[in-house]
């Protein structure tokens, strides 16, 4: 049996991605059933619109930087499907970073290649760039943030953070576990920064660890003294500055309607379609009104507090404290989009499937089988968000595949699927099935609620880096 190193893995993966954005050109031309994400049309008609030197905010519904417009002009003079292959190429950038990760942490290479196989032949992760969703840039680049924290750039890492936060806002929830993470004896100046090394990991000295760091989050003085530290404050300073020039250059091009559409707009934004949030009915019943303050607080305070207590909790274990984040975000949202439109497409094409090979007995093409099965896969881009961070997190899960693993990933996707069925009877099949969608809300919040649970229980604690008091303290034992 041929070993299958990292290079022949990436190769293989690469090659996949080829064949689906060729595939996927073939099927948009020739069925009826299109393989190309909705978004990507929007992301196309702005680069077109910015090509011509008008507004990509011109195009409706382009609710993005004017950066991600910027980056698909090619598409107007070299070919339409160059954004595809830009993502795609992210996409394998983001397996290429997971491994660097773990090699950064002494993960062993079997272990690492597990870790990278786990995103680069992930259905949720392969169809998203294929299809033209620009979801693996922004992974690409938190990946590569936490590559640079941990390899001390932390001016580097601030000037991507500030980039990606304004591509995209949701990486601002990042904010306070990077700042966290940045402890002045994890960083001081004049010693080599040491990685907490795989190999290294004990459950009672991680348990340790963490009970000190709750100590010192708890110890006001202690943490007024350790809060405001240079590397914090240059931190958060040019991460901000970076933020500002490219937010100010936008809005001088593109004035407010580039202010509301990418930035205002997710701040406030409510759908009571396709969304996953348990705050969907609420949202349908009162769409038309303005809501008050007290609704807007009942809505935000679940989220804030997950989030706080996650990263008081985890903040030193910066991978899987921003993998638990993501999490807890995109299921306490407001806002979590599924893909209804796509879903029904894919029920109306293995409908008709079934009903040529059942009923009519006709023969069905190997590509036609293959288009029905590839459409059904749901593209929620949220999911991808901590996608990309699960591969990094696995070396220190003592879960099992089998069978708690197994169990978490049936009970998620039957929540997911669950909640589908309703919103198709709901959308495209017109009936009153509103109160059994908000319920599917409800049973989907509580499956990712107790997958969450399941995975940080199952989790061993690890710091990211060695504090500098335990290195000398270790140091002084060994002279003794």
């Amino acid at each position: 049996m041929v070993p299958i190193n990292f290079r022949s893995l990436l190769i293989f993966s690469a090659i996949l991605r080829i064949f689906l954005i060729i595939y996927g050109e073939w099927q948009d031309t020739h069925m009826e059933v299109r393989y190309t994400d909705i978004d990507y049309y929007v992301f196309s008609d702005a680069a077109s619109l910015m090509a011509s030197g008008r507004s990509p905010y011109e195009r409706s519904t382009y609710r993005y930087s004017p950066l991600l417009a910027f980056l698909l002009v090619p598409n107007s003079f070299i070919h339409q499907s160059w954004g595809k292959f830009l993502f795609s190429a992210s996409d394998l950038l983001v397996g290429i970073l997971i491994r660097s990760i773990l090699k950064l942490r002494g993960v062993p290479e079997k272990t690492c290649l597990s870790s990278v196989a786990l995103w680069l032949f992930n259905p949720f992760t392969f169809t998203i760039g294929t299809r033209g969703n620009c979801e693996p840039m922004v992974c690409a680049i938190v990946l590569w943030i936490i590559y640079c924290l941990m390899n001390g750039s932390v001016l580097q890492a601030a000037i991507w953070y500030g980039l990606v936060v304004h591509f995209r806002v949701y990486p601002i929830i990042y904010a306070l576990p990077i700042l966290l993470v940045l402890h002045p004896l994890n960083l001081q100046t004049g010693q080599k920064l040491v990685i907490q090394k795989w190999s290294q990991i004990q459950q009672e000295s991680s348990l340790y660890s963490s009970s000190k760091n709750l100590f010192c989050m708890a110890n006001p003085l202690l943490l007024l003294r350790n809060l405001f530290t240079r590397r914090r404050i240059i931190f958060g300073l040019l991460s901000g500055t970076v933020f500002l020039i490219f937010t100010s250059v936008s809005f001088y091009l593109y004035g407010w309607e580039f202010l509301h559409e990418a930035l205002l707009y997710h701040l406030t934004r409510t759908d009571p379609r396709h969304n996953f949030s348990i705050y969907f009915y609420h949202i349908y019943l009162h769409h038309e009104h303005a809501f008050s303050v007290v609704e807007k607080l009942i809505s935000f305070l679940p989220q804030l507090i997950v989030q706080l207590v996650l990263i008081v909790r985890f903040a030193q274990d910066l991978p899987f404290c921003l993998f638990v984040q993501t999490v807890a975000f995109v299921a306490f949202n407001k806002v979590c989009n599924s893909q209804p439109f796509y879903f029904s497409f894919s029920v109306k094409s293995l409908d008709n499937l079934l009903l040529e090979v059942v009923v009519h007995h006709r023969r069905v093409t190997f590509s036609k089988f293959i288009a029905s099965c590839l459409v059904i896969v749901i593209t929620a881009q949220y999911f991808v968000w901590f996608f990309c961070l699960l591969p990094l997190i696995l070396p220190w899960s003592t879960m099992k595949l089998k069978w708690e693993g197994l169990s978490c990933i049936f009970i998620w996707m039957c929540a997911q699927i669950h909640w589908l069925m309703w919103g198709y009877l709901l959308e495209f099949k017109g009936k009153n099935v509103f109160i059994q969608l908000w319920l599917g809300s409800i049973l989907f919040l509580a499956a990712n609620t107790w997958v969450l649970v399941m995975v940080i229980r199952r989790h061993i604690y690890s710091p990211v880096f060695l504090l500098q008091e335990r290195r000398t303290s270790s140091k002084t034992r060994k002279l003794q």
